[in-house]
């Protein structure tokens, strides 16, 4: 079951510099995981050290926002369409 990620431009140097990556999994947390374990130093910059995703990530499954969702044990099917979304702040 492949899964295509979006990666943000702030991450995209973890990844060789792609838009984007197909992956595999069943869930958020399985496809974070995988992208982590293919491309080291996501799951540092994605999680906190309580094992929860950083406030400012936003994770949305095509356009809907895994936290109105299942979190990251939201299930997930063929050819949908995973967003990791930095919040921006400023004023």
């Amino acid at each position: 079951m492949a899964v295509t990620i979006r990666i943000p431009t702030q991450l995209r140097e973890l990844a060789g510099g792609a838009g984007e990556v197909a992956l595999e999994g069943g869930t958020i947390a399985e496809l974070l995981t995988a992208l982590d374990a293919a491309n080291p130093g996501f799951a540092e910059r994605l999680y906190g050290e309580d094992g929860e995703l950083r406030r400012f990530v936003n994770v949305f499954l095509d356009d809907e926002d895994i936290r109105f969702l299942d979190g990251t044990a939201t299930a997930v099917s063929d050819g949908q369409v995973v967003s990791i979304i930095p919040a921006v702040a400023g004023g």
